[in-house]
């Protein structure tokens, strides 16, 4: 049995919106959808299912499925789930500071192997790209523009 991997991936970004509106937004299905997943599924209840969903996602048009469930929901300062096969723990930690919201992201529970190393490589960045696309589609709207695929 492989031992536990005892590093996290962490991320922080800071979000000129309440603590709020970037809760409401990271707990909801919806919100997701709007900037990141495509057909997302989220009962924001400790308990409850989410699953991830991409479709034809980035430049290198993936698709993914990655079912969890909801550990932990305390409005507006806490989200954390678990998601994966040998489950991995994601914290959001919202925090009102400088006039907005700062969001502190930390993934852990990550075995000590070659493939679980490399993926919480992938995860980490890949929670960099959606902090940064929530910062740019709360405070301005904006949405990622997806490649199209060229016939």
């Amino acid at each position: 049995m492989a031992k536990p991997f005892n590093h996290s991936a962490k991320q922080a970004t800071f979000i000129a919106a309440p603590p709020e509106d970037v809760f409401d937004c990271i707990t909801s299905a919806g919100g997701w959808d709007a900037f990141f997943t495509t057909g997302m599924e989220l009962d924001p209840k400790p308990g409850g299912r989410i699953v991830w969903r991409w479709e034809n996602w980035g430049p290198d048009f993936y698709t993914l499925t990655a079912p969890g469930k909801v550990v932990e929901v305390n409005r507006p300062s806490r989200f954390v789930f678990e998601w994966g096969s040998n489950p991995s723990r994601i914290e959001f930690n919202l925090t009102p500071e400088f006039g907005g919201t700062v969001v502190r992201l930390k993934e852990s529970g990550y075995q000590d192997t070659p493939e679980e190393r490399d993926m919480i490589l992938e995860c980490a960045s890949g929670w960099g790209e959606a902090l940064t696309l929530l910062k740019f589609y709360l405070e301005h709207g904006i949405v990622y523009t997806p490649p199209k695929k060229e016939s």
